[in-house]
């Protein structure tokens, strides 16, 4: 039977515990604790970046605590300066309210809503920050910081510089005022973030304490904790692509191909790491597979797990043993005979169109795109190096056969290269 003291020895193994506040443990001791994580509706998706955080809220639930995702319906009208070099756009109340609706579902991939004890909430934090009024905020919020104090705040320091809006210098008070309500309204003690976060989620604690007074017997009425912030080996932020894209869960964003294959292509170094913290892959397995990975880096025998894994949770298991065929398919010189796999490859990765008057698999081949001119793709061919529909081609004259699945022409140069063609129009 889990207990909540095997949270945070669950985070310190995976790596997933970068700070926390006095008395937590002790806490956490005593008994089940509801704690929150603040999620910005700015997107209609969440991304790559919030997985950290959502583990963080799974490992909550699954050692017997209460998860709460609070998406910032109110503070998304704002904005959080943590982490950014601009003041970033504001939206309408209809636009918040879809982002809403989806954070939910994606969220429901990850955490158990089922009423009882321990599922999970989610709750807008518009239903309290909407019903202050200025004057009511400042007597009530405002009177408890100090310039001083929120002067020191790293997230505002980096921003002075540049300039910041009173709108986001503003932020923490909202956050602060977050933490109270969740506190004194929904029993909530714990708030967990980022370590980009964590200056917020202290100014919750203090706001607590000057509003409540000291708890009864001096200790700490509420906590925070911190997770860690995960950069590439080049220091890229993490949930990025190779072209600086956000990975986002939605599949209208982030398509379960690129997905899957950002996954797929994480470097040696991180894949361990990423086992850890973004799956509920035990100590053994994850060991296991760093050791398959160091005899055999060739075979991405760990990445490969962190990919299907991931790809399942977020977009299931149909999507992501799709995707498995996929990456494994396409390269191996194996028959492309499966419609799924080609239609995936065809709209993902390397489709082409071919015109009714192509009569030849040279004609074909060219049209793929391989081949830089009809010299090239002579010299190929020359070489042995291209098969049309597994078929090697070795005469320019050659008729091209019935498409693969009715539709579906596949040239290969060499192992690496492949191309997806199908009839245009």
């Amino acid at each position: 039977m889990p207990v909540m003291t095997d949270f945070l020895a669950e985070l310190r193994w995976r790596g997933m515990l970068q700070e926390m506040t006095e008395g937590l443990e002790a806490r956490l001791a005593n008994g089940p604790i509801a704690a929150y994580v603040g999620f910005d509706p700015t997107a209609d998706s969440l991304h790559a970046g919030h997985l950290i955080p959502i583990f963080g809220l799974l490992h909550l639930q699954r050692t017997g605590g209460r998860p709460v995702a609070v998406v910032g319906g109110g503070t998304g009208m704002i904005g959080d300066p943590s982490g950014r070099s601009a003041e970033r756009n504001l939206l309408d109340e209809e636009t918040l309210a879809a982002n809403v609706t989806a954070i939910r579902a994606q969220l429901e991939r990850f955490l158990d809503f089922a009423p009882g004890e321990h599922g999970a909430r989610l709750i807008d934090n518009r239903e309290w920050l909407g019903r202050y009024g200025l004057i009511e905020f400042l007597r009530e919020i405002g009177k408890h910081f100090s310039l001083g104090y929120m002067l020191g705040k790293d997230s505002v320091q980096l921003r002075m510089a540049a300039g910041i809006s009173f709108t986001e210098f503003s932020y923490m008070t909202l956050q602060a005022t977050d933490f109270l309500h969740l506190y004194r309204d929904y029993g909530v003690e714990l708030q967990m973030g980022g370590a980009d976060q964590f200056g917020n989620i202290t100014a919750g604690l203090e706001l607590i304490r000057r509003v409540l007074g000291p708890a009864p017997g001096g200790e700490p009425r509420a906590y925070g904790l911190s997770f860690p912030l995960l950069t590439t080996p080049s220091g890229q932020k993490f949930g990025k692509s190779e072209g600086g894209q956000t990975v986002f869960l939605a599949p209208h964003r982030t398509s379960p191909y690129a997905f899957y294959q950002y996954w797929l292509n994480t470097d040696d170094r991180d894949v361990g790491l990423y086992l850890r913290t973004l799956t509920l892959l035990g100590q053994d397995e994850v060991a296991a597979l760093e050791v398959a990975q160091a005899e055999h880096p060739e075979r991405r025998p760990a990445q490969r797990a962190l990919a299907f894994d991931l790809t399942a949770r977020v977009h299931g298991d149909a999507e992501a043993e799709l995707q498995r065929r996929v990456a494994e398919l396409a390269f191996s010189g194996e028959p492309l005979t499966d419609p799924n796999v080609l239609q995936v490859l065809h709209d993902e990765a390397v489709g082409f169109e071919f015109d009714r008057d192509v009569e030849t698999a040279f004609g074909v081949a060219l049209a793929s795109g391989l081949f830089a001119s009809r010299g090239a793709l002579r010299r190929a061919m020359a070489q042995g190096g291209v098969t049309v529909d597994d078929d090697r081609l070795t005469d320019a004259e050659t008729p091209l056969g019935p498409p693969i699945a009715g539709r579906y022409h596949v040239v290969r140069h060499g192992r690496k290269r492949l191309a997806v063609g199908v009839l245009r129009g």
